[in-house]
């Protein structure tokens, strides 16, 4: 059984709604799923799991929350060379490219994506929802 983890920052609920989902997709095919918003995780639980989802809205010009978020991801990032690891977020505006550098970074850092990313403008819909289990069915 495949430990998992889901570490996410929400402020307008968005995200935390495709956290949830992921979580559900990755309980559906029996991972252990652990679900962390993303004060309550850090570097030296990485290695705790087998694969880590983390989620994030695009802010400002299209970056990570900067505030909680970031430098969690940021004190993580040296943990995660090898690891399966898989992305999500939502965002109210712009094209996406937050989501573009996120996935550069991982990949400079030697993460290994394990499912495309998921994002959603706005509020997740039904394919949306469909997409972020699907997401967590990945890493399970």
């Amino acid at each position: 059984m495949a430990k998992v983890a889901v570490v996410y920052w929400s402020g307008s609920g968005n995200t935390e709604a495709m956290a949830n989902a992921v979580v559900e997709g990755a309980k559906e095919k029996g991972a252990d799923v652990s679900l962390f918003f993303c004060s309550d995780f850090n570097e030296g639980m990485v290695g705790d799991y087998d694969a880590i989802a983390f989620g994030c809205p695009a802010m400002g010009a299209e970056v990570l929350e900067e505030a909680e978020f970031e430098p969690m991801f940021t004190a993580c990032g040296p943990k995660l060379g090898g690891k399966n690891i898989a992305l999500f977020g939502s965002y109210g505006w712009g094209t996406g490219e937050w989501m573009h550098s996120w996935e550069d970074q991982c990949a400079d850092y030697g993460a290994v994506l394990a499912a495309d990313s998921v994002i959603c403008n706005e509020a997740p819909n039904d394919d949306g929802i469909a997409a972020c289990k699907a997401l967590g069915a990945a890493l399970a």
